[in-house]
């Protein structure tokens, strides 16, 4: 397994929950971190704080996924604010709810957008910047099947899914590109703890898991120098069962 210290990454969406784990697993790696936010600026500015006081260097970096005069250039103005940047993990998203009898267009440009065009452009111009470094992507455990409620966001993370695969042969031999596909880490808008407990049961091992453990699957795949093109599920093995077959909204 190679060893991280001294490199510099930049997580999107680093300010709260699962980003904000990522991002203190890395310092704890000897990692320097590019912490990325749209609004969460005082939560950014406490992770950069903690991850200082981990004996690594941090930088809150913003940006507005939804405007592209804000993420196209956006990686070139991390690297001046920096320095090179070794490590990428593209895991700022959005997730409304939405079925295939409300989606609108709107909605499903806004996923794409942010789920899926926006890691493909930062990705991109990491490749071309840094020639040699490596790329986590996280998805979803439900790209092998569906996600009835929140439709226009599954079909963004199906994109991310593909363009991790496509990317991985693009950028070889000098990019590395995996992937993560959390299941049920933390509650959704609208649910409480007692809720995730409750889908929990339905997960092979009747429990959900923490964001540490999304953390552990990064950290794995960004020490590991012979995969590319690969997804790690950390869901209790939720990914084998029957999403697409089972009930589902009819609205």
């Amino acid at each position: 397994m190679e060893n991280l210290r001294g490199e510099t990454a930049l997580v999107t969406g680093a300010a709260k929950r699962i980003g904000h784990e990522i991002a203190l697993s890395l310092a704890d790696e000897g990692v320097n971190v590019a912490v990325h936010y749209r609004n969460s600026r005082e939560e950014a500015e406490e992770l950069c704080a903690e991850i200082n006081r981990r004996g690594v260097k941090s930088w809150p970096v913003k940006a507005d996924f939804e405007r592209p005069e804000e993420y196209e250039g956006f990686m070139e103005r991390v690297w001046d604010t920096a320095g090179k940047v070794d490590i990428l993990v593209n895991n700022s998203s959005i997730f409304p709810k939405s079925t295939l009898r409300d989606m609108d267009f709107s909605g499903l440009r806004q996923n794409m957008e942010v789920n899926a065009w926006v890691p493909l452009v930062l990705s991109r111009d990491f490749a071309r910047l840094a020639g040699i470094g490596k790329i986590v992507n996280i998805i979803d455990s439900r790209v092998w099947q569906y996600d009835w409620t929140h439709t226009a966001y599954i079909l963004s993370k199906h994109m991310l899914w593909t363009l991790t695969r496509m990317t991985a042969l693009a950028f070889a031999p000098g990019i590395t590109v995996n992937a993560v596909a959390p299941g049920l880490i933390l509650p959704s808008e609208g649910m409480d703890h007692a809720g995730l407990d409750k889908m929990a049961e339905t997960a092979p091992l009747k429990s959900h898991g923490d964001p540490g453990e999304i953390a552990d699957a990064v950290i794995y795949l960004l020490k590991s120098r012979f995969l590319t093109g690969v997804v790690i599920h950390v869901d209790g093995g939720l990914h084998l069962m029957e999403y697409g077959n089972g009930s589902h909204p009819d609205s």
